[in-house]
């Protein structure tokens, strides 16, 4: 079923809500965030986590950053500084708890989703092959940003 602009709209600001909500459970560090930017371009990335989104809207959450700023808000959630296989292992597990917490959050609104297991992104790698992009960067106070991205199929 082909879903109209307005649907679509709704759905990506349902999803965007939701990832920050998830955002703020997860991640125990204040931060700020920009407004939310419309991706009219395909875009580049060297590490991140990619999740899929399935069910009455498809697409993928995808967060990107500096290594250091996974590392970091690891250290902040489990008292330690992550590095190499833990890092990346850590990442991913980042990825899926905030995207749970978001298939958690949405189905207030009625919509019903699911997600797929983390897809690590190292190296530099561009996206493509989206029909609606958002993006909004989450500043954390003194240790980076992390960019998120949703993005619709």
């Amino acid at each position: 079923m082909q879903i109209t602009a307005n649907e679509r709209n709704k759905a990506v600001t349902n999803l965007l809500n939701g990832t920050l909500i998830s955002l703020n459970t997860v991640v125990p560090i204040e931060y700020t965030r920009t407004n939310p930017r419309l991706l009219e371009r395909d875009f580049g990335l060297k590490f991140g986590v990619l999740i899929g989104i399935t069910g009455d809207v498809k697409g993928k959450l995808v967060l990107s950053g500096k290594s250091a700023i996974f590392s970091k808000v690891g250290e902040a959630m489990y008292g330690m500084p992550l590095e190499g296989d833990m890092l990346i292992s850590f990442s991913g597990e980042l990825g899926n708890m905030i995207a749970g917490g978001l298939s958690t959050n949405i189905i207030e609104n009625g919509i019903d989703i699911n997600i797929t297991a983390p897809t690590m992104i190292q190296g530099d790698s561009t996206l493509s092959g989206f029909k609606q992009g958002l993006s909004v960067t989450a500043s954390f106070d003194h240790l980076g940003d992390l960019d998120i991205f949703l993005l619709l199929d």
